[in-house]
């Protein structure tokens, strides 16, 4: 358990909490500090697979944990963004029922992995579901983005340079909602091709 690639894998999970609170802190460079501190976060998603491969300690333990952690650090996050002010641009009702479909997808899919664990299959993560993480990431990474440029380098973008700081969130906006899509169109292929687990 006490490996590098697990450790990284768990350090995901304090690092949301910081995260969130960030988010929600006035001082100055907070936002800046989440950004930064979402990235240092995201690519340990990466290493952790990688360190995990090339020291050969691959383990269904690390597999199970990363998977869960990756869902708790996105969902924890995209809570906040819906709790938050001014991430959805005044369309937060539109942004709750998109995170709702996420939230009903997550757990759908969970409930379907424990059963088919159940009857000895392991439902692994398919092209839908790694290309769902991706965009997922992406979007909270414009939409922290953008609260960094907001609040700490308005400075930069003045008068007409303004756009760009909209630009930046109306990307991210983007990313959300492609984000929600792909969720559910991906679990709608899990339950395709591994429903006959549950529904017999």
């Amino acid at each position: 358990m006490l490996t590098l690639p697990n450790l990284l894998t768990f350090s995901r999970l304090p690092a949301m909490f910081a995260i969130v609170g960030l988010m929600n802190a006035e001082f100055k460079w907070a936002a800046t500090i989440a950004f930064w501190l979402f990235i240092a976060a995201a690519l340990t998603d990466w290493l952790d697979g990688k360190l995990a491969r090339e020291s050969n300690t691959v383990s269904t333990f690390g597999r199970f944990m990363d998977a869960i952690i990756d869902k708790v650090m996105v969902l924890g996050i995209m809570i906040a963004f819906v709790a938050g002010n001014g991430y959805f641009m005044g369309y937060k009702v539109g942004g709750m029922l998109l995170l709702l479909c996420i939230l009903g997808r997550e757990f759908m899919v969970s409930g379907l992995r424990m059963v088919a664990a159940t009857q000895g299959t392991v439902v692994e993560a398919d092209a839908g579901g790694k290309v769902k993480m991706f965009i997922q990431l992406n979007a909270i990474g414009w939409l922290l983005g953008a609260r960094m440029f907001e609040q700490d380098f308005a400075h930069l973008f003045a008068g007409d340079a303004r756009w760009q700081i909209t630009g930046v969130h109306l990307l991210g906006l983007g990313f959300f909602v492609l984000s929600a899509v792909l969720t559910v169109t991906s679990g709608a292929t899990y339950f395709r091709r591994h429903g006959h687990l549950v529904f017999k």
